[in-house]
């Protein structure tokens, strides 16, 4: 029984799937709009949230936070530098899904996955 346990498995082990999560928010930061599946849209969503927030408060000890999840040092510095400050006066709500549809391939649900 799954009760009370979040996320979802996305079919892969654990470890697969947290770098799998750490490289879809790493390439969020970087182009600022990806196409993926809607189930990793969905968890990917979780992990970006929480790092845009804590980057907002820019500081030391958020830097050692984030770095935990993004080892990129260019991203790393585009989410402190360009991304955080635009929102600054916003309490949440950092990312928007939106559908587009089925892949031809295999009938996955894809969805767009980008910064507001």
């Amino acid at each position: 029984m799954r009760h009370r346990i979040k996320g979802r498995k996305l079919n892969v082990d654990s470890s697969h799937r947290k770098a799998l999560l750490k490289n879809l928010v790493i390439a969020l930061f970087n182009e600022e709009r990806i196409i993926t599946t809607d189930q990793k849209s969905k968890e990917a969503k979780r992990l970006a949230e929480k790092l845009i927030t804590i980057a907002k408060q820019n500081n030391l000890h958020a830097r050692r936070e984030v770095i935990k999840h993004i080892n990129n040092k260019e991203v790393m510095k585009k989410l402190f530098e360009n991304i955080a400050p635009r929102y600054t006066d916003r309490q949440g709500g950092y990312t928007r899904i939106l559908k587009l549809g089925y892949r031809k391939g295999d009938a996955a649900s894809l969805s767009l996955f980008e910064l507001v």
